[in-house]
């Protein structure tokens, strides 16, 4: 029998837990209003020095398109800003209300350890994607419609979205087979494995989906220009790439937007142009384009990537598979009946917390190597104008703005601002 005036450790104890809880949803909505903070400064950045041309974009853009471009970022930020709200609002209420239920029924259908993970999985998707549609259905045949961006019909996006649905079903039902398979033979040591697994399966995806994936959306033909094709693989050859094939894709029955890409892993490469950016851009343009994207191959860009990501993979897996050990989780979201998978959607919502920090660090990093690439493409092709040139008709195409916020840019762009990139280019003739 305790004395008088004892404390229960039980009430100790969830005292404290109850004192993590509320610090770790202290620290998810300062991390959303600081999100919503930057869009607003970014706004009030754009109201000030939206008006003004750049002297890089003089007699590039006039001032009806520099409107234009203002009112494109306002419209999809302020959409950015309610969807947002609404995704916050319904995950917090999935966490703190309906985990619990959602937990106990897949518990109740007293499937098979594989099978369980399956279907708990599986259907936080189907149901994601459900949520998701009306704000996909907006953007595109609202937004992107209103702005000239849009050239999808409906039953194309229908079909698409089956598509996805169909293809996502099948790579995450494999996955989480495998993966759950795995933890159940090798109780201690899951974690590598599971990580070896996730790293050949992605490395196995970037071989795969050009041939299987891609083609299922898209319509790959010859580029049909034979100075253009002659073109990119002389250029290619210079920096020790060979090119399989040269193919355009039919990009434009869903947008006007332009890009261009390689696929393939090692010195073999597919080069893919978007049909929009053949259209829209000169020889030299192209070319410029190709030798930024070769320099990214030149400098390890990608592969610098793989292994800083893979890396911070493995340390991340190894940490959860300590928390998972116990039932902490469990017992700090007061869920009624503990499961491996509650764990990891627990796990996922901590973890996107506690990496917020590092997002500029990335952006930091991939702005550096934007620049590498810009001055990779200057060195090869000794042609600034031509870089120049694209990245001016890019901005125009895409209605990208031009005067971001410093801070802005700092926690959202992988690329640095268009302005910046140009003055750099430019920088590197004198």
């Amino acid at each position: 029998m305790q004395g008088q005036g004892a404390t229960c450790p039980c009430a100790e104890l969830i005292k404290f837990m109850n004192g993590y809880l509320i610090t770790i949803f202290i620290a998810y909505f300062l991390i959303v209003a600081f999100g919503y903070w930057l869009d607003f400064l970014n706004l009030s950045h754009l109201k000030k020095h939206g008006s003004v041309i750049p002297p890089e974009f003089e007699g590039q853009i006039d001032q009806a398109l520099l409107n234009k471009t203002m009112d494109y970022t306002v419209e999809h930020t302020k959409f950015g800003f309610v969807s947002s709200v609404f995704n916050n609002i319904t995950f917090l209420l999935f966490i703190l209300a309906l985990l619990n239920l959602y937990n106990s029924w897949v518990i109740s259908l007293n499937y098979s350890f594989i099978l369980s993970g399956i279907v708990f999985f599986l259907l936080l998707t189907y149901g994601e994607t459900i949520i998701s549609i009306p704000f996909s259905l907006y953007s595109t045949f609202k937004i992107e419609n209103k702005y000239g961006f849009n050239t999808m019909t409906f039953k194309l996006w229908v079909t698409d979205t089956v598509k996805s649905l169909v293809i996502s079903t099948i790579l995450m039902g494999l996955l989480i087979a495998v993966g759950l398979f795995i933890i159940q033979k090798s109780p201690d040591l899951w974690w590598l494995w599971v990580w070896c697994f996730f790293l050949a399966f992605g490395i196995f995806m970037m071989y795969i989906s050009p041939y299987v994936i891609e083609p299922l959306f898209h319509k790959f033909t010859p580029v049909g220009d034979e100075k253009l094709e002659e073109g990119i693989r002389a250029l290619m050859e210079k920096v020790g790439i060979k090119v399989s094939r040269v193919f355009k894709i039919d990009a434009s029955k869903r947008t006007k937007h332009t890009n261009a890409y390689f696929t393939g892993i090692g010195k073999v490469k597919r080069i893919v142009l978007y049909d929009t950016l053949i259209e829209k851009m000169d020889y030299d343009e192209i070319m410029s384009v190709l030798a930024h994207e070769a320099g990214h191959w030149k400098k390890k860009h990608i592969l610098k990537s793989i292994i800083v990501t893979e890396t911070i993979a493995l340390i991340s897996i190894y940490v959860a598979y300590h928390v998972i050990q116990s039932d902490v989780l469990i017992t700090l979201f007061n869920i009624k009946e503990s499961s491996f998978f509650a764990k990891l959607v627990i796990l996922g919502f901590i973890g996107s917390i506690v990496s917020f920090p590092f997002g500029p660090v990335f952006h930091y990093f991939s702005r550096k190597h934007e620049n590498e690439a810009d001055k990779y493409s200057f060195d090869l092709t000794g042609n600034p104008d031509s870089m120049i040139s694209a990245l001016v008709k890019l901005s125009k195409d895409n209605l990208s703005n031009l005067h971001p916020h410093p801070l802005y840019a700092l926690f959202h762009y992988s690329h640095p601002p268009v302005l910046e990139r140009i003055r750099r280019i430019r920088g590197l003739t004198k």
